[in-house]
């Protein structure tokens, strides 16, 4: 047991029968499906609340998705620090940072058009998946989990986009 715990990576067997175990107990529990989107949704109008100020919380999409801490929040910081558990227990942790160089190579940008890219991206992400009605982990594991036809359309584009991206890169 003590191997399996601290090894490197896991069989994606068993991950994948333990996250369908998961998605089964989140329905009997709390009789919702797992996703993470929502969570990074309610999180924005928090955000979005600093600048914008409480009159956010008016707007009609957050009138449906209301800003609160529930069980989906905690499974987000769960994933963050489970990892970095998981890192620190199997000995692969360690902290590096890409240099300038590799940087500059990818896209031809310098450091800040990098980070302005990777946000630039994560903000289309997360459109994209609230416009889809949910997230990878949404469609692929909780929409397929109820034979969502949507969810399998969803999770077939995820792979052929994944292996025509990986074709495109390779």
């Amino acid at each position: 047991m003590n191997q399996l715990i601290f090894a490197s990576s896991w069989s994606p067997y068993l991950v994948g029968t333990l996250i369908g175990i998961l998605s089964w107990l989140s329905f009997l529990i709390s009789k919702k499906p797992l996703g993470t989107s929502t969570t990074y949704a309610r999180a924005s109008a928090r955000l979005g609340a600093l600048f914008v100020g409480d009159d956010i919380f008016e707007w009609k999409y957050y009138q449906q998705y209301k800003p609160v801490l529930e069980w989906q929040t905690m499974l987000v910081i769960g994933i963050v620090i489970g990892s970095f558990i998981s890192a620190l227990l199997s000995g692969d942790f360690n902290l590096t940072f890409t240099p300038v160089t590799e940087f500059e190579s990818i896209l031809n940008q310098n450091i800040l058009g990098r980070i302005f890219s990777a946000f630039a991206g994560g903000i289309l992400l997360g459109f994209g998946a609230r416009l889809a009605g949910g997230c990878t982990s949404g469609h692929g594991i909780s929409g397929a989990f109820q034979l969502s036809i949507a969810s399998w359309i969803s999770l077939i584009a995820f792979f052929v986009g994944g292996a025509a991206a990986a074709f495109l890169i390779l």
